[in-house]
């Protein structure tokens, strides 16, 4: 702002060098001090609003910077509970390895085992059958290999050993 009230000033100094009349000066002058007033309150208007606004923006910005920061522990809580809350199921240890819980498909013994993704398969220990271990979480495989080996109808999509079979045979 100091700049422009340089430059009126230098502006107001160059009409009375330049004009003669005192009148028309005075007349000169005034209406152009009139109009700078009207140009300057425009400003100070704006510039109000847009402090205005910018005040409204930092507002709504810290109220979703603090909601924001309750989802972020709601997120937290979650986690804690799905993750660290099963983890203590499990034995861990010294080494963070987790054991990981095996139902047998045979005869729905629970048991557990060390969580080693190089086991392809693992010997239930109460009925000695042999259970192949998928590590990709591939549920279709493992589905269509279930069907087709169903034992008692352990398996999703089956009534009962041997009925997939028998309905894919009659199509």
């Amino acid at each position: 702002m100091s700049e422009l009230k340089k430059e009126f000033k230098y502006f107001m100094n160059d009409l009375e060098k330049n004009i003669k009349n005192k009148e028309d000066l005075e007349y000169v002058k005034g209406r152009t001090t009139e109009f700078m007033n009207v140009v300057l309150e425009q400003m100070e208007h704006i510039l109000n609003y847009k402090e205005d606004k910018l005040s409204q923006i930092e507002k709504i910005q810290k109220d979703l910077s603090t909601k924001i920061n309750n989802i972020q522990r709601e997120i937290e809580d979650i986690e804690q509970d799905i993750y660290l809350d099963d983890i203590d199921e499990y034995e861990v240890d010294d080494e963070d390895n987790y054991d990981f819980e095996i139902v047998c498909p045979y005869c729905d013994n629970e048991f557990l085992i060390d969580l080693n993704q190089e086991n392809s398969e693992i010997e239930c220990p109460n009925c000695n059958n042999v259970i192949e271990l998928d590590w990709t979480g591939d549920i279709e495989d493992s589905q269509e290999e279930t069907n087709f080996g169903c034992n008692k109808g352990h398996c999703s999509g089956c009534h009962g050993c041997g009925s997939m079979r028998d309905e894919e045979d009659d199509m």
